[in-house]
């Protein structure tokens, strides 16, 4: 395989890390009207971060986020934290 190809898959895991980072520093620190610790536990364990956002279902969604990925494991499993897991949301 060539060189580039292998790194096509890198250069856009890289990319997609960087915005994603950039867009929930935005949402946390830029325009942070609503503020929230989300609880998750999944698969046995409990994990609470903090959220903030414009809206409240953005503040929610942002804890939710940084608590599922704390957990670990890939995208699976972190969509099924996502989707599945039972949440606390403790507004600040």
């Amino acid at each position: 395989m060539a060189k580039s190809k292998r790194k096509m898959p890198v250069i856009l895991a890289v990319g997609f890390i960087v915005v994603f980072v950039a867009a929930m520093a935005y949402s946390t620190f830029g325009n942070a009207r609503y503020k929230a610790q989300v609880c998750v536990t999944f698969n046995g364990g409990t994990i609470c971060r903090d959220g903030a956002g414009a809206t409240k279902e953005n503040a929610e969604r942002v804890g939710l986020d940084l608590a599922c990925t704390d957990f670990g494991g890939g995208m699976t499993p972190f969509m099924q934290c996502e989707q599945n897991a039972p949440r606390k949301v403790n507004w600040k």
